[in-house]
């Protein structure tokens, strides 16, 4: 594609993300729908009042059956094909109305038949065996799955016999003990750890003292729940995790708590008019600030200055100013969303501070840009990685440190270092460079044996572990890349840099498809997103073929296509997502850099007479 190409493409998919901005001024996106989501809010919703909301109820069956796979199957998105633990929530809720609905009744033969043909059979113990073998020590998801099944009449009345029991009672502890703990749920989990547990409690047989120290906590956990919760009703905003807690504190005779009826109203107003839920209201500040970055030096181009000015008070606005109630966060964070589930966690940190400092002066931005790095700080771990929300839990995959968000944090204090180095304290320039150092000692030492790095949130439904080489690779290549261009650090830290660019470099040449376009690693299809991030870290001259390449798939993909996202997100203990936005944002990333490389060669043939 002509350089002419690339400016039409930058200016149409441009004119597309103005237009999916809401009227304050910033991005919402759009998750995909969830059949998991869809499963759960209709049984917390049928064991609050299924007379009341009867409405709310059908129209999330019907969406099921709408959307059941050919085999019988559902998968976590419209687009994924059918997994085990997905397929056992929609029969268990539909288990709830088999016996009064005949539409209901013909899928849940459906599913069933599916679930036999994985061998399972949803007559005996033997489904919890399946589940929790899936998920191992990892109890975050297999034991509120489980509890479902078993309030919803799945596998029969002794259920909960097979139902591991949660320590609820150790949420009890002050949080500073929380990651010395073998806690068998992720940081975020703590709710359903909670109301799972004590529904578990009051199902399951135990022993005299185990009794008798759950019954004096449950009080007391209660409370604790109530303070976690946020003022929209939703933990984590996320449909799921409140469908569970509700469903729980319901059938363990708790239905009367406020808990339950704001955990109720949140899941009625986050139905779609076509009955079905997200798994979460939105990544709206992730999606605002990847739209921001997307635009790079093109920003004044595309972005009045009264758009940059709003924008960047909408994140000045939501950045944390207190520690937070749902896991002790200091203050100087954020979160993915602007609702007040949100959590500050250590990759829309990074991101909103470079999206500031992309859309102001850096005199403007300076106390909370400062502030966001200061929270930082306190985050890295041990092993000189990041987290996504607590340090130093790292007992289970969704909360240890990972490549991905290390990277953007390494580019996020390069940035700060160069714009605020001279007026910070040699202390603190002493801190900013440390732990930059230990981001790259980190990344260095996880980098794989092929040059690739393992992101924590996103994978690839059509990899055989369900990781996503390709898309950690080209993310942690991009902030390294654009590390390279400040000059804070020494020529021994540019050289480790060097080699661990060319290394990944290597692997996504490697891996490309034939057609030009990457999918989540070698011989998977394309997709816009991961081959948008890949040719994003392939932005040198000596890369050319490649990326010619990719363009010309990404044209042709869209024109045939149009903007079609992908499942990669990961999300609550591997349940994958798409959302609208990632595809957009990505391809526009690639168009930036790609007419900025374009640029600078250009300069460079006119200063240079013996390049041709």
């Amino acid at each position: 594609m002509t350089k002419q190409d690339l400016q039409n493409r930058f200016d149409e998919l441009s004119k597309i993300l103005l237009d999916e901005m809401n009227p304050q001024g910033f991005c919402t996106g759009e998750l995909s729908s969830s059949a998991l989501g869809v499963a759960v809010a209709v049984a917390a919703l049928h064991f609050h009042d299924a007379k009341a909301h009867q409405s709310e109820i059908q129209k999330g069956l019907i969406w099921l059956q709408a959307n059941v796979n050919s085999d019988g199957s559902f998968g976590d998105t419209p687009q994924s094909p059918g997994n085990v633990s997905t397929s056992l929530l929609a029969y268990a809720a539909s288990n709830l109305y088999a016996s009064s609905n005949e539409s209901t009744t013909h899928l849940q033969t459906k599913i069933a038949a599916y679930l036999a043909s994985q061998n399972i059979d949803v007559h005996s113990g033997q489904v919890a065996k399946v589940i929790l073998n899936h998920y191992q020590r990892d109890y975050t998801f297999s034991v509120p799955i489980l509890t479902m099944c078993g309030l919803c009449g799945v596998p029969g009345g002794e259920a909960f016999r097979y139902i591991p029991q949660l320590p609820f009672e150790l949420a009890l502890l002050p949080r500073k003990f929380y990651r010395l703990l073998n806690l068998s749920v992720v940081s975020y989990a703590i709710p359903a750890l909670i109301a799972v547990g004590i529904v578990v409690f009051k199902r399951k047989p135990s022993s005299a003292v185990g009794r008798l120290i759950r019954k004096q906590s449950i009080k007391p956990a209660l409370a604790l729940l109530h303070r976690l919760m946020p003022g929209s009703g939703g933990f984590l905003e996320a449909i799921p995790l409140t469908a569970f807690v509700a469903l729980s504190l319901i059938e363990a005779g708790y239905g009367d708590l406020q808990v339950v009826e704001n955990g109720i109203q949140f899941l009625k107003r986050t139905q779609r008019a076509d009955g079905s839920w997200p798994i979460d209201v939105n990544l709206s500040t992730w999606v605002t600030t990847l739209s921001v970055k997307a635009l790079r030096g093109k920003t004044d181009e595309v972005l009045t200055p009264e758009m940059q000015t709003r924008l960047a008070d909408h994140l000045k606005g939501l950045q944390n100013r207190k520690v937070h109630p749902f896991n002790g966060s200091a203050a100087g964070g954020w979160g993915w969303t602007s609702h007040s589930g949100s959590v500050p966690d250590g990759d829309d940190t990074p991101g909103a501070i470079l999206a500031l400092l992309r859309l102001r002066p850096k005199e403007e931005v300076k106390e909370a840009v400062l502030a966001g790095c200061g929270w930082l700080l306190k985050l890295q771990n041990s092993d000189g990685g990041f987290p996504t929300f607590s340090k130093g839990w790292g007992k289970l995959p969704f909360d240890q440190s990972c490549a991905d968000l290390t990277g953007h944090n390494l580019l996020a204090f390069s940035v700060c270092l160069d714009a605020y180095g001279g007026e910070l304290s040699p202390k603190a320039v002493r801190a900013y460079r440390e732990a930059s150092l230990r981001m790259l000692n980190y990344l260095r030492r996880h980098q794989r044996q092929d040059g690739s790095w393992l992101p924590l949130w996103f994978g690839n439904q059509h990899v055989a572990d369900h990781t996503n080489p390709v898309y950690g690779t080209a993310k942690v290549l991009t902030y390294l890349n654009d590390v390279l261009l400040h000059g804070w650090f020494n020529s021994s830290f540019r050289e480790q840099l060097n080699d661990l660019t060319e290394a990944g470099e290597r692997f996504l040449i490697n891996v490309q498809n034939a057609d030009g376009s990457w999918g989540g690693g070698k011989a998977i299809p394309g997709t816009i997103e991961e081959t948008a991030l890949a040719a994003s870290a392939l932005m040198h001259k000596k890369h050319d073929k490649a990326r010619q390449a990719a363009f010309q798939w990404l044209d042709q993909t869209y024109r045939w296509h149009g903007m079609k996202a992908s499942p990669i997100g990961l999300y609550f203990a591997s349940l994958w997502y798409d959302e609208k936005l990632y595809p957009l944002t990505s391809y526009l990333e690639a168009l930036s850099r790609a007419l900025e490389l374009t640029s600078s060669l250009g300069m460079i043939d006119k200063c240079s007479p013996s390049v041709v």
